[in-house]
């Protein structure tokens, strides 16, 4: 027989039947049902306001209406109503009268919100759920039976179950947490209630016996976490449990593990008094029904805010954004027990607030990096991937260069998740699998944010349910909502890049650049760092100023490298040192002729610009960093020609400014909406930040092209330290070395970007410097990327050209 899930409605009929020989002191009773329903989302994508205009870059009213709804939504915790839970709450008898239930409200809501076919749960949402389904009817069928009322919804839930059992033996079939046991032992509780079950003995005797399994499974297993794990899941127990050590696990709020379940179990075997007013404060805030986990309100919120920025579109929520992390701060100070119990969610807050500005120390992970610590953990004890994952994310937020926690939490979680990707492990991720491996490959520090988006986006699960022991929705924020803005943002940013491009490529031609024989022609790789790094539509004058610097600067570095001689070089560093427009009869050249004409307009164009936007004039700024450029591109150049070897700290001093970022990133700076005074741009912080992002690429680039260089008998950093070392230091040990200044520089320009404290550099300019680095990282992964013809094509079309792949998004279980 087939299960039916149908669309879900709420249903009001009562039966009517009503409780003999029960006393129910002060019935709170709500005739409101929190069942979850879903919603077609093509209804939303077919909505004319839903949509926004491809040929221009300003959204309809539609996109304002879908932001505005989701604003509205963002600070709201919904978190769905547990059947299961709830039947266990309603369960726990009167501690004066135990005859009674301590709960009755709870019965009510029990019997109102039975299904048409008989079952309990989150309803028609997603077939791999009929395990969940029926755990949850069963549980409400023990309540009802316990309190002998609802005789009529006992028979149609066990007709139910009676229907569907043999999903309970279907491996393949998600598991909620404890199935194995819990199922099992709500049947034993069945039998002992004297209830028909419509099943016949031989498929009893099998779910014992994979009960019996699973038991025997668990205990090979000798950690804490076996131990915690089996007092989580207690209710599947009953008298075999030693419910005193259950209580070990009671946390502050008198809940053990923040499950009413369990706590409710508990109370049926024990009376304890901050357990009993844990599932009343409950009943207090949502009703007649609880929840599956409480509390679980910064977890819900962290997870709004890293799916919204996640799907590139946390620019239009920033102040959303910033109350949620201000709130979830002030419970980071005050060691909230919903952070720091949790592994998951003291991970993501930490990674949240750390790269959101907020000044926090690693120390509070620092034992979640000790494998016996995470191994004697209910998340290590089942090798919770999501679990891992966040704290495989955490790790790489590093801003100090000894931040050996994060270190060690890294080297666990990635080992544990590179076990979990391979063929033979025990631990299938399922839907996880496509994020963790994508998170393996593309580390935090090397990879763009648009690709990062579009990866997301194609990815993202409309509905995304989540399964402890039972299945429950969290977040008030339709997904739907946020798949839809994010695919309207992302299709409307393709068609302003591919048009920004156009305008590139005719403006490489405008300027002659084309026609410069020597010089690479890489508009495209330009472009892309530009979009995938400044991405908003409404950037465009940033973007221009990156592509059109970082062309410039690709071109010149050709000229001084191999392209010009010696008096071509000098002739176009005194054109530049004298920046006037009275220039046409001082070219030596054709050659220096286009080049310094292209960038002589260029420069005072975008200068022009960025004077208007900032109130004064910065063109003689940018023009002081491109003199500064070529003069340390000539001063590699006469190293070359005289065939001097320099010291390795003469190399660094220059190798910084000669890899070029300046140029690119000082102009862009003013067109990110900040204003950026004089002290900024003069100060030591500005100093490091470009200092670093300098070191980063130029160290990044020698270890990827030293072998080809050296071919060329050009010096680098990697063959300098050999050179230096008198043949002491090996390929594999300078390269080593050079990897840990990497290393160390990347957490310090990390520190620097996201330092609040006497900072006078704009937060949105500082964010170019990291991204920057990260964009580095990228193009030199797997070798120098840039130089490349193909090695970064896959990356240019997925943020430029290639489509979002899309459909339709159902409901996945996680």
């Amino acid at each position: 027989m087939a299960m039916q899930f149908l669309s879900l409605s709420v249903y009001s009929s009562f039966c009517g039947i009503g409780y003999p020989n029960i006393y129910m002191p002060s019935l709170r009773i709500t005739h409101s049902t929190r069942a979850v329903a879903t919603k077609d989302v093509r209804a939303y994508m077919g909505h004319g306001l839903m949509k926004r205009s491809r040929s221009a870059s300003i959204p309809i009213l539609g996109d304002e209406v879908s932001k505005k709804r989701i604003r509205e939504q963002i600070p709201n915790v919904d978190l769905s109503s547990s059947s299961y839970d709830t039947a266990w709450v309603a369960m726990v008898p009167l501690p004066e009268f135990p005859q009674f239930p301590c709960f009755p409200e709870c019965l009510n809501w029990i019997i109102r919100n039975q299904h048409p076919d008989g079952s309990w749960g989150i309803h028609g949402l997603h077939p791999s759920l009929v395990k969940d389904a029926l755990s949850s009817t069963l549980a409400c069928v023990l309540a009802l039976k316990r309190w002998n009322i609802g005789e009529e919804h006992v028979r149609r839930g066990l007709h139910f179950v009676g229907s569907y059992f043999s999903s309970a033996m279907d491996e393949k079939l998600h598991s909620p947490i404890g199935f194995e046991i819990i199922f099992p032992g709500m049947l034993g509780y069945a039998i002992d209630m004297g209830l028909d079950l419509p099943i016949s003995q031989n498929d009893i005797d099998v779910m014992f016996h994979m009960r019996d399994l699973e038991l025997q499974r668990v205990s090979e297993n000798s950690s804490e976490g076996r131990k915690a794990y089996l007092a989580y899941v207690a209710e599947g127990l009953g008298k075999s449990q030693d419910w005193q050590e259950v209580m070990k696990y009671q946390r502050e709020n008198g809940s053990l593990f923040n499950s009413p379940s369990t706590t409710a179990a508990a109370l049926t075997h024990k009376y304890d008094a901050k357990a009993l007013e844990y599932l009343r404060s409950l009943l207090q805030k949502f009703g007649s029904s609880v929840p599956t986990s409480y509390p679980r309100d910064i977890h819900t919120l962290l997870c709004v805010v890293d799916k919204i920025e996640r799907l590139g579109i946390g620019q239009h929520f920033s102040y959303e954004i910033k109350n949620i992390l201000d709130r979830i701060y002030r419970c980071w100070l005050n060691n909230d027990e919903e952070i720091s119990a949790d592994m998951a969610t003291c991970a993501m807050a930490f990674r949240l607030l750390r790269m959101n500005g907020f000044d926090i120390s690693s120390d509070a992970l620092s034992q979640f990096g000790d494998a016996s610590f995470f191994f004697s953990s209910i998340q290590g004890h089942l090798k919770d991937m999501k679990t891992v994952l966040e704290l495989y994310k955490a790790s790489q937020i590093k801003i100090l260069p000894n931040e050996q926690v994060l270190d060690e939490l890294g080297s666990l979680s990635s080992n544990i998740l590179r076990e979990a990707l391979s063929p033979n492990s025990e631990h299938g991720l399922q839907v996880l699998s496509q994020e963790v491996d994508y998170a393996l490959k593309f580390s935090f520090y090397a990879n763009v944010e648009r690709l990062e988006h579009k990866s997301y986006i194609e990815n993202f699960k409309v509905e995304n349910l989540q399964v402890l022991k039972t299945s429950y929705t969290s977040s008030g924020i339709d997904d739907k909502d946020l798949f839809e803005l994010a695919l309207e943002d992302f299709n409307l940013c393709q068609s302003i890049y591919r048009k920004e491009l156009q305008h590139i490529e005719s403006w490489v031609k405008e300027k002659r650049l084309d026609q410069l024989e020597f010089a690479r022609q890489k508009q495209i790789y330009c472009y892309f760092t530009a979009a995938a790094m400044i991405f908003s539509p409404e950037s465009f004058d940033a973007r221009m100023s990156w592509a059109k610097n970082t062309v410039l600067t690709v071109v010149v570095d050709d000229f001084f490298d191999q392209g010009g001689s010696r008096e071509e070089l000098v002739n176009f560093i005194s054109l530049v040192e004298k920046w006037d427009g009275n220039h046409e009869k001082q070219f030596c050249s054709e050659r220096v002729n286009i080049l310094y004409s292209a960038l002589y307009s260029t420069i005072n164009e975008i200068g022009a610009k960025a004077s208007a936007l900032q109130k004064r004039c910065v063109t003689d700024h940018i023009v002081e960093t491109w003199l500064t450029l070529v003069k340390a591109m000539m001063k590699e150049s006469e190293w070359a020609r005289t065939n001097t070897v320099p010291t390795m700290d003469e190399y660094m001093a220059n190798g910084y400014i000669s890899f070029a970022l300046e140029p690119t990133i000082f102009p862009t700076l003013f067109f990110v909406g900040q204003e950026v005074s004089v002290d900024a741009i003069g100060g030591p912080e500005y100093h490091n930040l470009n200092k670093l992002v300098g070191i980063i690429g130029r160290l990044i680039n020698d270890m990827q092209s030293f072998e080809r260089e050296g071919k060329e008998g050009k010096l680098n950093s990697v063959t300098l330290r050999i050179v230096h070392s008198r043949g002491s230091t090996s390929k594999e040990e300078a390269i080593r070395e050079i990897q840990s200044i990497i290393d160390s520089s990347r957490a310090e320009l990390l520190r620097l970007v996201l330092q609040n404290e006497g900072s006078v550099v704009p937060r949105a300019c500082k964010d170019l410097f990291w991204k920057t680095s990260r964009t580095l990282h990228l193009f030199y992964m797997k070798n120098d990327g840039f130089t490349s013809p193909t090695e970064m094509v896959s990356a240019v079309n997925a943020v430029i050209y290639e489509p979002l792949k899309v459909g339709h998004k159902f409901s996945e279980v996680n």
